[in-house]
C-alpha cells in the first residue's frame, strides 16, 4: 500500500480550517484538532488512548494509537497538532498531523508486527512551552520513562509538506554545510544529534528505498539548536534514539509561523513519498 495524496489532503485541510487557530490560548480548538485526530485513530484496528495533562491549570492532551502487541519493545512517532500563534499552520504542523494519521492507515494493513507501535499526537510544542517540561512530548517520553519501557527508537513528523523545484531555494546556516547539501529544495531531510549516527543512516537508507524522493541527513552537536527542534529532543533525556523528519523548515519555507502558511503552498505528491518512506522505515526498524 501507499500514502493517499487525497487522504493527507482532507487532513490537512481540516486541521487549518479550524478557527481559532489551534494554539494553547484556544482550548476549544486545540480540542477539536484532537477529537479529529481521536476520531481518525479510532477508525482503524487499534488501541487508541488520551494522555491528559495540565499547564498553568490548564487541560490539554496527547492521543495515542498503539499497533500490535503490548508488550515487549516499542516504536514511537509523534507529531505535534498545535500551530505557533494566529495562523494556519499547514506545513507546521498540519502536514506532520497528516503524515501521522496516514501511517496508522498504512499500518492497519500490515497482518502482523512483531513489534508495538505508538503514533503519538502531542499538545503545546509550540512557544511558549517549546523547550520546558510542559511540551506534551516531554509528558510522553516521561511516562514511557516512568514505566521503564523499551524504544528502540522515535521518529518525529516535523513539517513535511514544502518542497520547491527553484534553485538556490534551500537555504544553510552556514557556508560548510551548503557545500555538502542540494541547494534545491526538493528533498527531505532526517535530522539527529552525533553520538546517533547509525539510527540516523539507518533510517535514511530505509525511507530511500521506499520513497520517490531524495532523502538526506545530518547529525549536528545536540547543543546546537537545528538538532532539536522539535519534539524527538524529549526523549534524548532518556536516553532513547530519536531523530526528526524535516523538510528544513525556516531554511527553505517562507511561511513558516507566518499566516501564508495555508494548504496552497504544500506539495501533497512529495509529502505522499515521505509518508512511504517513514512507514518502509518503520516496518523495517
Amino acid at each position: 500500500m501507499k500514502a493517499d495524496q487525497s487522504r493527507l489532503y482532507a487532513d490537512v485541510e481540516f486541521l487549518t480550517a479550524i478557527r481559532p487557530a489551534r494554539t494553547y490560548r484556544h482550548l476549544a480548538s486545540l480540542d477539536k484538532a484532537a477529537d479529529y485526530i481521536k476520531a481518525e485513530f479510532g477508525k482503524l484496528a487499534c488501541r487508541v488512548e488520551e494522555q491528559p495533562f495540565r499547564v498553568d491549570g490548564q487541560p490539554y492532551r496527547n492521543v495515542i494509537a498503539s499497533f500490535g502487541p503490548e508488550k515487549g519493545e516499542r516504536l514511537i512517532l509523534g507529531a505535534h497538532y498545535d500551530v505557533c500563534g494566529e495562523q494556519p499552520g499547514a506545513d507546521d504542523n498540519a502536514s506532520a498531523v497528516a503524515g501521522l494519521l496516514e501511517t496508522a492507515r498504512l499500518l492497519q494493513a500490515q497482518p502482523q508486527l512483531a513489534h508495538r507501535i505508538d503514533l503519538v499526537a502531542y499538545s503545546l510544542e509550540e512557544p511558549p512551552f517549546f523547550g520546558t517540561e510542559d511540551m506534551g512530548s516531554a509528558v510522553h517520553a516521561k511516562s514511557l520513562h516512568d514505566q521503564n519501557a523499551v524504544v528502540r527508537a522515535m521518529l518525529c513528523y516535523e513539517m513535511i509538506g514544502y518542497f520547491s523545484d527553484a534553485p538556490n531555494s534551500q537555504r544553510f546556516p552556514d557556508e560548510r554545510l551548503a557545500q555538502l547539501y542540494p541547494n534545491t529544495g526538493d528533498f527531505i531531510m532526517v535530522v539527529g544529534k552525533q553520538g546517533q549516527e547509525a539510527l540516523i543512516e539507518r533510517v535514511r537508507a530505509l525511507m530511500q528505498d521506499h520513497a520517490s524522493i531524495d532523502v538526506q541527513s545530518i547529525s549536528l552537536p545536540s547543543a546546537v539548536g537545528l538538532s532539536g527542534l522539535s519534539d524527538h529532543r524529549n526523549y534524548w533525556r532518556y536516553g532513547y534514539q530519536a531523530v526528526m523528519i524535516n523538510d528544513t523548515s525556516f531554511l527553505r519555507n517562507p511561511h513558516y509561523h507566518q499566516s501564508t502558511d495555508t494548504i496552497d503552498t504544500l506539495d501533497f505528491v512529495r509529502m505522499a513519498e515521505v509518508v512511504n518512506g517513514v512507514f518502509g522505515a518503520i516496518i523495517q526498524l
